[in-house]
């Protein structure tokens, strides 16, 4: 599952991801803001997902079946920040396919975080195929590091 979240700045983009989501076969959740809200805060969305992500054990889930979270907002930085915060949760901004996949591939990121502001729409689409269709590389150096950062949360 899919788990997608934006504030009013990232609201839509996330209409749009959707339609990405459907187009490309894949289930997600809109998990909010439901309407656009130039009041909202963006911590009660980023919080939505992380914990929906972070409560799945993901280290024994394929990467095509295990719980990931998008997170749209107008920078990307705020949404990922507060996503950090919940237990189990990888979360990266990334502005480029080549980040996208190297987060996957080195990080094993389960959320990113896309920027509105800053990156074109099909710059955005590309990034977030690739992250998607990228596994983990299960290398010995990434997968010590992830579990330091496990025992950190």
């Amino acid at each position: 599952m899919i788990y997608l979240g934006a504030d009013h700045g990232g609201f839509q983009l996330k209409e749009k991801v959707k339609v990405w989501l459907k187009e490309w076969g894949m289930e997600f959740e809109d998990v909010g803001a439901k309407s656009l809200d130039p009041e909202d805060d963006y911590p009660e969305f980023a919080f939505r997902v992380a914990e929906k992500v972070g409560a799945q054990d993901d280290n024994v889930i394929p990467w095509k079946q295990a719980a990931k979270g998008i997170l749209l907002c107008r920078s990307a930085a705020g949404m990922v920040i507060a996503a950090n915060k919940a237990r189990g949760v990888r979360a990266v901004s990334v502005f480029n396919a080549e980040m996208a996949k190297h987060s996957r591939e080195h990080n094993d990121a389960n959320i990113i975080g896309l920027s509105a502001d800053f990156s074109t729409e099909i710059e955005l689409k590309n990034i977030l195929k690739v992250w998607l269709e990228t596994p983990f590389s299960n290398e010995g150096r990434h997968k010590r590091r992830i579990e330091k950062i496990n025992k950190l949360t």
